[in-house]
């Protein structure tokens, strides 16, 4: 995070307007915090009055964010997330994703999804819908075991 020279308000780069570039770049740091599995570090990304619609829970602000994310991350245990772009627009990306996760008795899931993000102009995330579903997996089924490697842009498969 850095502050404009012009502009004492703190900027989350990039900001939009976004390019293809730029759009890879924030989808990649998103994917980079979420699999920190740090729930203070992914808040941070949003607006402070950020809305959520995450599958059925709505959430306004950080607070509720991190409080979320720090429930989530106590259920879906050894996270492991990718986050593809799918389009751009001025200040909103969308993307799919998918994550692995085991719960508590050990079960595998593998959860996709499609995101719609909007952004401030100090690159922010003022708003996000996720639709997410479960699917159960084996353990050998996994595809994902740590962070992205460098370089890998591997197509997300449907199935």
């Amino acid at each position: 995070m850095s502050t404009d020279a012009n502009d004492s308000a703190p900027q989350r780069h990039p900001v939009p307007p976004f390019t293809a570039d730029t759009a890879r770049i924030k989808v990649q740091a998103a994917e980079d915090a979420w699999n920190s599995r740090d729930p203070q570090r992914v808040a941070a990304a949003y607006t402070p009055d950020s809305t959520w619609r995450n599958r059925s829970t709505f959430l306004t602000g950080r607070d509720e964010i991190e409080a979320f994310l720090t429930e989530k991350w106590e259920r879906e245990l050894d996270y492991v997330l990718r986050k593809q772009l799918w389009a751009f627009h001025q200040n909103r990306i969308a993307v799919r994703f998918q994550y692995e996760w085991h719960d508590a008795g050990g079960k595998w899931w593998r959860s996709y999804g499609n995101e719609q993000w909007e952004f401030d102009e100090h690159g922010f995330m003022s708003r996000r819908e996720a639709s997410i579903n479960d699917v159960p997996i084996s353990p050998d089924q996994r595809r994902f075991h740590g962070p992205r490697p460098t370089g890998d842009d591997t197509d997300l498969p449907l199935r």
